[in-house]
């Protein structure tokens, strides 16, 4: 999608010293090189399948005109999405396709889909690229271009995705700030990887209005060369030719050819982007140097606000991520005897065709946006059956009186799990205990009664029960006995979890019952097994699993203190474990206070403001009504402790049911919403967690949690793909000159300071841990988090806060976000800085719990605890089997040098890049290696199989 005008041809530009350091001269006429492409949104504005079909028939031609005329070229959007979908339709065409790959007249890859890089997670990311190259060079090649041509700003680590893939060039548009003056960069990441990158001047379709009228092609060639001339120097000028969804003219290589025969002063070559950026210098030490995520809005919309609208696609889109990365992978290439390669390929896919810029986003149609979020759940729940078919298979060697807990962390933790277990009713309260024989207390959460079920029918109509019997199962559980008692006149049923050894036979039930009828009416009762939802402590090995079972907890059990340090203090408005203490003020806000004295004042308060923007852009109306305090306040007595304990805090406010567009306000009308905020606090955890849970009924607005820090905060820092970015209380803005576009107008978007977060934000000894991606300001002192954002268009023709729009002005009704809509997140007050309080640490432990399944097997067997991999030094990020041995990857989330120790039964291993090819051999010694690390180094690390000294 464009977000600013890419077909207007520039008349003016600056020229500057750093514009001719670009490589080779040239000499002779004027040169431009022309690349015919279309950029093609896969589903945006129109749902994919109607995109779909008009992609057919712009292939259709292509392939005929590229095949009619070797001096045609095109490129095909740097993504094989395009090239896969149209051979779902097209399957015969795929070696006219392969042909036109090889020789060099289509050029397609090195993406699978052009993602946005700020919603997803970095593996995602590498998957994303990996996908793609393959799928390409199947076809013949890559195009050796990490092409970026329309991201809505890019994340720091890119460059070094890229460089480990093999990539010595990127090429995009959006994000450049002011400080670059030519047409090219080079792009350093925080490890220190760069790649050189090509600055599309005036955005991917420079030159999309240069066939439009053939009688003026020639003035029209004449007019884009000297304009972008004082930008490239003495290089080659770059035109692109095509912008979205668009289709090269026929008469495009005839009018090209007769340049040259009239004499025109320009020079025109046809070629594919990857041939024109490859023939320029990578290792060019004269052009600029960019460090860092690129977010500027100083030369073109950055369009901020797709960050937060529909909250539910980011929210579903980070937790199939954690599914499929952090258990359904590492469970399965530790745990599993067959790699189940072809479920987790779907889940994959899935998460990369969701992750498109016009897609996980949400700033495209309501059609659009409900395809998304079933894509997202598919990947969710592929990786959920993988998972659970994995520990299932664990759980069937391990005795079904206990339960099997996994551990996704490359750490050995020990952590609160609840658990539904049968428990004798006889037994006053219940222990874990361990494989070492440790016993460790619970906290009874619920307990289910005895009598499951009761009903009353005539005896005639007795028969009509038994096909709710299927097998042994009746009402989820297992039949265990049964009674017939006639003289009662009552039918009884004993159930649980497992109907035992002895055989259900239903012709004998059947028979018993048609043997006692007797007239009048009976009682069928179903009796189950006590059971009891229980909270308890669990340790379990790095990517390994133990069993536990509950025992009777006796005098002899330590008391809480002593197996659970830190226990909960639930009394009135106040939750204290000794790490952090939370108190309910009686407007509903929070005082979170640290043991180290670190307070964090009014947390949790909700403010609404009005948003008469779009799904790409917030904006203020002329005159808002902005809006904090609640009409009621309502608290909860805590519930709970000592291992976890919680109060509620419900919040009723009157919001202005929309705008008032006639008068640029909100309007008068007013609609009743709600926020309740589950406040809770576990034993052990230095962080309080909140779940929100917002009843909308308004529209046109936004709504934003607000957390002061402990201390005044001039930046913050925010974890996104596999680095922590500092940022300003500003954004740089378009306001200047865009001399790179070589004209005089400003990028037209207003440089709001809302940023990007995907792990957690810290500002001011302040730390929220994430569940999702989200926007954030540092505003007026406090950290603002947007958990709510509602409108109505994919974009406004006329908009106070950008000048162009940034799509067509289509309705959105439910991206206005009425109903419920739930956050999830955790507040760590500390000392010091992230890095102190270790928030990468803190994250890991909050949003990748421990997971629990029952166990199968004869009560008889005995307990286990086995660690799978263990990871010091660096945060774990991936683990799955590939071309036939066991890769881990991993990133030094610091900004120091790190060394990283992995440990586990393997011998033998070795550093590899993205492509899987060999870096280094490296030294193991008892099953374990060390690897040092540049401050924020992506290492991935391949372990032979065939060397591992322990078995699945």
């Amino acid at each position: 999608m464009t977000g600013t005008t890419t077909g207007a041809v520039p008349t003016s530009a600056t020229t500057t010293g750093a514009a001719a350091a670009n490589g080779q001269a040239t000499t002779g006429p004027a040169t431009v090189h022309l690349v015919p492409h279309t950029h093609w949104d896969r589903e945006w504005y129109e749902p994919f399948q109607r995109f779909r079909l008009r992609l057919v028939d712009l292939l259709d031609d292509v392939l005929e005109w590229a095949e009619a005329d070797p001096r045609f070229r095109f490129t095909l959007d740097g993504q094989m999405a395009a090239v896969d979908d149209y051979l779902e339709v097209r399957p015969e065409n795929r070696d006219r396709i392969a042909t036109l790959v090889r020789r060099g007249r289509l050029a397609v890859g090195p993406w699978q889909i052009l993602l946005d890089e700020f919603l997803v997670s970095g593996e995602n990311i590498i998957r994303n690229l990996e996908l793609g190259r393959a799928r390409a060079d199947e076809l013949g090649a890559a195009m050796p271009v990490g092409y970026l041509p329309d991201e809505f700003g890019h994340c720091a680590q890119m460059p070094q995705i890229l460089a480990s893939a093999g990539f010595a060039h990127a090429c995009l548009w959006r994000g450049v700030p002011a400080s670059v003056d030519g047409h090219a960069f080079r792009w350093v990441a925080p490890d220190g990887s760069a790649v050189r990158v090509e600055y599309l001047v005036g955005g991917y379709g420079n030159a999309a209005s240069l066939f439009a009228d053939p009688a003026l092609f020639a003035q029209r060639a004449v007019a884009l060369e000297a304009a972008l001339r004082p930008v490239f120097g003495t290089e080659p000028v770059l035109g692109m030719y095509g912008t979205d969804h668009s289709a090269p003219v026929r008469s495009l290589v005839g009018l090209v050819s007769g340049l040259a025969e009239d004499g025109a002063p320009v020079h025109m070559e046809i070629t594919t982007l990857g041939d024109y950026i490859t023939a320029r210098n990578a290792d060019d030490d004269r052009i600029a140097v960019v460090r860092g995520e690129l977010r500027s809005h100083a030369a073109a919309n950055i369009l901020p606000g797709v960050l937060s609208v529909r909250p539910h696609l980011k929210q579903a889109m980070a937790r199939a991520e954690r599914m499929v990365e952090r258990y359904a992978e590492p469970l399965a290439a530790l745990w599993s005897p067959t790699w189940p390669q072809r479920f987790l390929d779907m889940a994959w896919w899935r998460l990369v065709d969701a992750s498109g810029h016009d897609s996980v986003t949400g700033c495209g149609v309501d059609e659009t946006a409900v395809q998304v979020f079933a894509r997202i759940s598919e990947a969710e729940q592929l990786g959920q059956a993988v998972r659970d078919r994995v520990v299932g298979g664990i759980g069937r060697g391990v005795p079904r009186d206990a339960v099997v807990v996994v551990n996704p962390s490359a750490a050995d933790r020990t952590d609160l799990v609840t658990l539904d277990l049968e428990v004798p009713a006889e037994w006053p309260a219940v222990a874990l205990q361990h494989a070492d024989g440790t016993v460790a207390p619970t906290q009874v959460e619920s307990r289910t009664p005895a009598l499951l079920h009761e009903e009353r029918m005539a005896a005639a109509a007795l028969p009509t029960f038994f096909p709710r019997i299927h097998g042994r199962e009746l009402f989820g559980l297992e039949i265990v006995t049964w009674e017939v008692h006639a003289g009662e006149r009552v039918l009884e049923f004993d159930l649980a979890r497992h109907g035992g050894a002895e055989p259900f036979d239903p012709d004998a039930l059947r028979a018993a019952v048609a043997a006692a009828t007797v007239d009048g009416t009976w009682a069928v009762r179903l009796r189950a097994r006590e059971r009891r939802v229980l909270t308890g402590p669990v340790t379990v090995p790095a990517l390994g699993w133990a069993s536990v079972r509950p025992v009777a907890a006796t005098g002899a059990t330590a008391p809480v203190p002593e197996l659970v340090p830190h226990p909960v203090q639930a009394q009135d408005r106040c939750l204290d474990n000794g790490l952090v203490r939370v108190d309910v003020r009686d407007d509903g806000t929070l005082r979170i206070a640290a043991a180290d004295g670190t307070v964090l004042d009014g947390v949790g308060r909700i403010v609404d403001g009005a948003d008469r923007g779009d799904t790409y852009n917030y904006a203020p109306p002329a005159t808002d009504t902005v809006l904090d305090a609640p009409r009621t306040v309502e608290v909860t007595a805590p519930d709970g402790g000592p291992l976890r304990a919680a109060i509620t805090v419900d919040r009723s406010y009157s919001w202005p049911a929309a705008m008032d567009w006639a008068h640029d306000r909100r309007s008068d009308a007013c609609e009743p919403a709600s926020v309740s905020m589950r406040v809770e606090l576990r034993a052990g955890e230095p962080f309080v967690r909140l779940e929100l849970a917002i009843d909308n009924r308004s529209a046109d607005h936004r709504v934003r949690l607000h957390v002061p820090p402990a201390r005044p905060a001039s930046a913050s820092h925010a974890e996104g793909q596999f680095a922590v970015v500092e940022r300003g209380l500003t954004a740089e803005g378009g306001d200047g000159l865009d001399a790179r576009s070589a004209g005089s107008a400003p990028s037209g978007e207003h440089p709001l300071p809302t940023f990007p977060a995907h792990g957690f934000v810290d500002a001011g000894g302040a730390g929220l841990l994430l569940t999702q991606a989200c926007e954030y300001e540092l505003a007026d002192g406090e950290l603002a988090l947007t958990v709510l954002r509602c409108t109505g268009q994919i974009s406004r023709n006329v908009h106070p806060y950008r000048e162009e729009p940034a799509g067509p002005q289509i309705p959105t009704p439910q991206a206005q976000m009425i109903g419920t809509t739930t956050v999830a997140l955790a507040v760590l007050p500390h000392a010091g800085t992230w890095v102190d309080a270790d928030l990468v640490g803190a994250g890991e432990r909050y949003r990748h719990p421990l997971h629990a399944a029952p166990g199968e097997a004869d009560v008889t067997g005995p307990l286990e605890s086995h660690r799978g991999l263990a990871l010091e030094g660096a945060a774990l990020t991936s683990v799955r089997r590939r071309d036939g041995g066991l890769e881990v990857r991993m990133v030094a989330q610091s900004p120091e040098p790190a060394t990283a120790a992995l440990s586990g039964p393997f011998a033998a291993a070795r550093t590899v890049d993205l492509r899987g090819r060999t870096t280094r051999e490296l030294p193991v010694t008892a099953g374990r290696l060390e690897l040092p690390l540049r401050p924020w180094e992506i290492a991935t690390v391949r372990i032979d199989e065939s060397t591992a000294t322990g078995s699945k």
